[in-house]
């Protein structure tokens, strides 16, 4: 309160002589006290204080003469300024001749309110000057009582407030804001404990993970506020099925975390699949527009056979349970089983992900060359690229059907395509002159032309390094071809404009070949290795590649048999017309290129037939 405010408090002046009672007014007012009243005795002392019963605090002081007619002191000081609250009035008496009688009526309170300078006497005459100064001091204590008072109020408001803040902190840190459900973090707390309980006191356990189906779909209609509440009316359905003995938490955008203690796997599958149900009749609508919220259910149990340390595992089982039970259907349950070969298989991206990554990081990938033979000229018209990967262990070779698979499905198949193209221009790079004719066939995986960096990467690597692009082919099956037609066809439009050539691997293993081989705009034709294995035998193996090999020339390509292993099947892919051959009867994968183009397929059949390879060399500068 400011000094302006105190100074238009009250100040009610108890004095019977009106004369002198105005003379104290006027001094007042003209000290800046504009609001002060008469009393001239001591029942209009209680009616001026009467309208200000609700807001003491505007009621300054009191200036009563000692001779005040019907005034009693000791009751107008006690319920006055002898009040420990912060709107006690301070009173100065006129006077001294009551002091006396006023302390013994009072007693401890007397000495209290003299202390406090809430009782105060003047002796007769008073000099104005005197006065002025013990009602500034008066009423600059009860100013600081008042803002004492609003202070403490405050501390005690802001303390309330701080506590009902913390409290509600200790509750967001274990519940989900929005559906008040334990989060992540406290559920674990809550297993952790379970888990420690049941190495000491074994008992039945499992973990219910469910994950609302499509929820993104209705997010993306309607909006997060509709999924908001389409989350809390299915927390509300999934409550009723919660009992003192369980724990259900929100752990993830739209997943739950369901624990039941105490159960056998049969009753398990029941609850998981009322649940399911109860989820499955459940209605929600926005508007006109009915949905139905569909969940999926994994199941782990806690007295697996495989022990449980953390709850994090419990959780990962039941979550790789439901991803199943979404990737078979949805809307299902489904029970964890560690022999899964879905779960083996993730289990095999989790091992080699990390591996792929580091021999990209590191160059642990090794390429290998197989001859491809010209069964016409009897040279080696280019060398197939065969990718590996260098194992941890001295020597350690592993093969692509290892990690080719899982770096398909971890995205690290573009980044090693890359790394096979690059590598492999770069090896033409190095080559010496008098090898100027080698040209190399660069498998390309099924996802190579879905990256539309691939153009640019081959084409910068064959600016930089002067190779001439004829001498660089790519594969890509058949299978991966058809599926995205019109894309891989532009690309391969696109790559061969550079002037590089294209082949079409493992064909005849679509079925729907013919329609697509006309319009598909490649150099060589790969037939697949299952019509040539078996090709001296079988007649029906023999009708088919007859026909490609008719159709492939018609259209102006050549053919290329792969897995060719024996003197009978060279001879027999000669005999049907077939251009090109490659396997191992012709040379095995290997790190460095033969030493001649030109080579003696007789040569071959004749060390075959003697069953020693090393008395002719089939090889010819």
């Amino acid at each position: 309160m400011k000094t302006t405010q105190i100074n238009k408090s009250l100040i009610i002046i108890g004095e019977s002589d009106l004369a002198y009672a105005e003379t104290l007014v006027n001094c007042l007012t003209e000290q800046g006290y504009p609001n002060v009243a008469i009393a001239q005795d001591g029942h209009s002392i209680y009616q001026l204080l009467r309208p200000h019963y609700r807001q003491p605090e505007k009621v300054g002081a009191l200036l009563v003469n000692e001779n005040l007619p019907a005034c009693q002191f000791h009751e107008l000081c006690l319920s006055l300024a002898c009040t420990p609250d912060a709107y006690a009035v301070p009173i100065t008496i006129l006077g001294t001749m009551r002091q006396s009688a006023l302390a013994m009526q009072l007693g401890k309170q007397y000495e209290i309110s003299q202390l406090n300078g809430m009782i105060h006497f003047l002796s007769q005459p008073v000099q104005l000057n005197e006065l002025l100064s013990a009602l500034r001091f008066q009423l600059a204590i009860k100013h600081e009582r008042q803002q004492r008072l609003v202070n403490e109020a405050l501390l005690s408001s802001e303390l309330a407030e701080r506590k009902v803040i913390d409290a509600k902190l200790k509750y967001l840190i274990a519940h989900d804001e929005l559906t008040g459900l334990l989060n992540r973090q406290s559920f674990e707390r809550h297993i952790a404990t379970l888990i420690k309980r049941n190495q000491k006191l074994p008992k039945n356990g499992a973990l219910l993970y469910l994950d609302i189906d499509r929820f993104s779909l209705i997010n993306e209609l309607e909006g997060y506020e509709t999924g908001d509440r389409l989350l809390i009316e299915a927390v509300t359905q999934l409550r009723s099925f919660v009992t003192k003995a369980n724990y259900l938490a929100r752990i993830g955008s739209d997943e739950f975390c369901l624990y039941l203690d105490n159960v056998s796997q049969h009753d398990v599958r029941q609850f998981a699949e009322s649940v399911r149900r109860a989820l499955d009749d459940f209605k929600f609508f926005v508007e006109n527009v009915v949905y139905n919220a569909t969940i999926s259910v994994g199941m782990a149990y806690l007295n697996s056979d495989k022990p449980i340390r953390h709850p994090s595992e419990l959780i990962a089982r039941a979550r790789q349970a439901c991803r199943l039970a979404k990737e078979n259907g949805r809307n299902m349950c489904w029970e964890y089983n560690d022999n899964d070969s879905v779960l083996s298989k993730r289990h095999s991206d989790a091992y080699w992900t990390p591996l792929i990554r580091r021999a990209l990081l590191e160059s642990k990938f090794l390429l290998l060359y197989q001859p491809v033979v010209d069964l016409i000229q009897e040279r080696i018209s280019h060398y197939e690229v065969l990718l590996r990967m260098i194992g941890d262990d001295a020597g350690d070779i592993i093969g692509p059907a290892e990690f080719i698979p899982v770096a398909e499905r971890m995205g690290l198949i573009h980044h090693v395509d890359a790394w096979v193209v690059e590598n492999a221009i770069d090896f033409l790079a190095t080559l010496p002159d008098f090898m100027g004719h080698v040209s190399l066939a660069v498998n390309l995986s099924s996802y190579a032309f879905q990256d539309q960096t691939l153009l640019t990467t081959i084409k910068d690597k064959l600016e930089s390094t002067w190779v001439d692009p004829r001498r660089l082919m790519f594969e890509i099956t058949e299978t991966s071809a058809v599926d995205n037609f019109e894309q891989t066809r532009n690309m391969i439009v696109k790559i061969r404009a550079l002037g590089c050539k294209f082949a079409l691997d493992d064909f005849g293993a679509g079925f729907c070949s013919f329609s697509y081989l006309k319009k598909f705009p490649v150099d060589f034709i790969k037939i697949d290795g299952q019509f040539i294995q078996n090709l001296v035998d079988d007649e029906t193996d023999q009708v088919l590649v007859k026909s490609i090999v008719e159709i492939a020339a018609k259209l102006g390509k050549k053919t290329i048999a792969e897995y060719v292993e024996n003197a009978a099947l060279v001879r027999k892919l000669q005999d049907i017309g077939i251009d090109l051959a490659q396997g191992y009867f012709f040379g095995s994968p290997s790190r460095t290129l033969q030493p001649s183009s030109t080579i003696s397929i007789e040569a071959l059949i004749l060390n075959e037939h003697i069953n020693y390879r090393g008395i002719l060399n089939p090889f010819m500068r």
